[in-house]
């Protein structure tokens, strides 16, 4: 296969080589991944300024391309131009600490595979427990079996797969669950300060997501040590109140005659 390897951490990011180095061994990889940590960016991308591509090279001979942009922006720029033709899947990661529940509407990780899914490219996110991990290696190699599956099998138009490991060797995890990912917030608060300019700031910071025990909750799962694979659409039409809303006379003429 020929695999397009992002993240949201940066070009140097030892989750991401880890996966380069398991899918090297089989197949033809890309890396193509931001210049610097872009965590938290969502679906954010570069408008305003032109994008800037340099070479990367590992002490150990690996090679990528650094992006001054997005996850999203790479996923662009890999697909539309740099490649030479589209790739067979894309992996985004490995991040360090999971994405699940809300945490998904906010990932680089998770919107750099949900880009992919909207070219009609089969895509993985992956996410591992904890901001410093001992078992990426590990990780890799369940990701590309899993890839292997998707190849397979296939995904729908518009669906890609949110994958949450433990952050545990893997003959300790208890199994893998299909979920759906939770939509409850969590506790969020703002430190207010003063800068050395007497200029006030704010500071975001939030409480860690708690999850109900139900185990079809991606978070829930990956707490007992499930590893959590979420199917996740693009589309993000609400289809259940369409009719309702063609109910309220909002799509008549006379209604914007009344403004």
């Amino acid at each position: 296969m020929n695999i397009l390897i992002t993240n949201d951490d940066g070009i140097y990011a030892e989750g991401l080589w880890a996966l380069y180095k398991r899918f090297a061994k089989k197949h033809s990889v890309t890396v193509i991944a931001p210049d610097r940590e872009r965590s938290a960016v969502g679906h954010g991308i570069t408008l305003d300024e032109p994008l800037r591509v340099r070479k990367f090279e590992r002490d150990d001979g690996y090679l990528g391309y650094a992006v001054s942009g997005t996850p999203v922006d790479c996923i662009k720029l890999g697909v539309v131009e740099m490649l030479d033709s589209c790739p067979d899947m894309v992996v985004s990661g490995i991040n360090p600490g999971a994405n699940v529940g809300v945490n998904i509407n906010y990932s680089g990780t998770v919107c750099a595979a949900k880009e992919a899914a909207l070219y009609g490219i089969p895509a993985i996110a992956v996410s591992i427990q904890g901001n410093q991990s001992d078992n990426y290696s590990d990780a890799a190699i369940f990701i590309e079996k899993l890839t292997m599956k998707i190849f397979k099998k296939g995904l729908p138009f518009g669906t890609f797969l949110n994958v949450n490991i433990p952050n545990i060797p893997m003959d300790k995890v208890a199994g893998i669950r299909i979920s759906r990912h939770a939509n409850k917030l969590y506790s969020e608060y703002f430190k207010k300060g003063v800068d050395p300019r007497n200029r006030e700031y704010y500071w975001q910071g939030c409480d860690n997501q708690t999850f109900d025990k139900d185990l079809d909750i991606d978070g829930a799962a990956l707490g007992e040590n499930f590893i959590s694979i979420t199917p996740i659409k693009c589309d993000a039409t609400d289809y259940s109140i369409i009719d309702d809303l063609k109910g309220w006379g909002i799509s008549e003429i006379d209604f914007l005659q009344k403004l």
